[in-house]
């Protein structure tokens, strides 16, 4: 049966996924919108509705690893679940306020760890399961800056000697590198929240296993899309116009190489950060054209809030769940 501290415990898991969203939004759209390649409206709508059948196309690998592969279901209570959700849902609610593009995967692996931590002992952590995680969140944002790079240089040489009209195309082209990209995002993060639900189901014995339920799968599609579709503009701004004054080229180019590394991560169920990925990427492909033109001062400033995040939503999970176990 539902018991109403599972259902708060989805309800929560609910919330994170649509402030996943808005949050995320701003990596998907702002290198089309920046570039002018579509209207800011017109590329979330078109977003939301990639988001929304994504994870019904490409399955839900990533959700298995961060629900069945992270920690010992045996070992938690739901109460560790919505510590950990908590966490998350104030690291990404002060950092959407600040406009820093942070990460939500690293604010719920971060919840993750600190909940667990305290309200089970370290011992309930599967290091098999957070190692593979961790190798995914630091690797793909290299791998994104280099192959935004490499995949640049390789279409500047393609249009050598070509006329100003190629922007054209590169703009028409966003259509498809957009549309891949946001397949992958909702690929990857929609699957985190139905890995934490699906746990949660499991710990609360509703269901036997670990098998994500189709109502999940559409819960969580429906509330990133939600969020997608409403737009995180401040981020959309840092995003699109901070790094570099972004043309059409660098948005097909960064897009391109974003949904690659995402969605290849996706598919072997690795959980990648949207965000690290789709920004060093935009750095990869900026320094393709010029090193200069990127300003390094922002990218700076980013690193650090990718560095912080963990360790910050851990200590605040922990004295989350601390908190509740006093209160309750």
């Amino acid at each position: 049966m539902m018991t109403p501290v599972l259902i708060v415990m989805i309800v929560f898991a609910v919330i994170f996924d649509f402030l996943n969203g808005i949050h995320d939004s701003s990596n998907i759209v702002a290198t089309m919108i920046a570039s002018r390649a579509f209207k800011p409206r017109v590329a979330l709508g078109i977003t939301a509705v990639a988001h929304f059948i994504a994870p019904f196309i490409f399955g839900v690998a990533v959700a298995t690893t961060i629900g069945h592969e992270v920690v010992a279901a045996e070992a938690i209570t739901v109460n560790v679940l919505i510590a950990a959700l908590a966490s998350a849902i104030v690291w990404n609610l002060l950092t959407w306020f600040l406009g820093i593009p942070s990460s939500s995967s690293h604010a719920l692996i971060g919840g993750m760890i600190g909940a667990v931590s305290i309200g089970a002992g370290v011992s309930a952590i599967e290091l098999a399961g957070m190692n593979k995680i961790l190798i995914a969140l630091f690797i793909s944002p290299v791998i994104g800056l280099l192959l935004g790079y490499i995949f640049t240089k390789l279409v500047f040489f393609l249009a050598r000697g070509a006329t100003p009209k190629i922007n054209s195309f590169f703009r028409r082209s966003q259509i498809v590198s957009a549309v891949a990209l946001s397949l992958s995002h909702g690929t990857n993060d929609a699957q985190k929240t139905m890995g934490i639900i699906t746990l949660g189901l499991v710990v609360a014995g509703v269901i036997p296993s670990f098998e994500v339920p189709l109502w999940v799968i559409t819960v969580s599609a429906a509330a990133i899309a939600l969020g997608t579709a409403m737009g995180g503009w401040k981020l959309i701004k840092t995003l699109g116009s901070k790094f570099y004054k972004i043309r059409p080229v660098h948005g097909f180019s960064s897009q391109l190489t974003s949904a690659f590394v995402i969605l290849g991560a996706s598919i072997v169920g690795g959980p990648v950060s949207t965000t690290q990925v789709v920004s060093s990427s935009i750095m990869g492909v900026g320094s393709a054209d010029r090193v200069k033109m990127v300003r390094w001062g922002v990218a700076k400033e980013i690193m650090v809030a990718w560095l912080v995040t963990i360790p910050a939503t851990a200590a605040l999970a922990a004295g989350i769940f601390w908190i509740m176990e006093k209160i309750l």
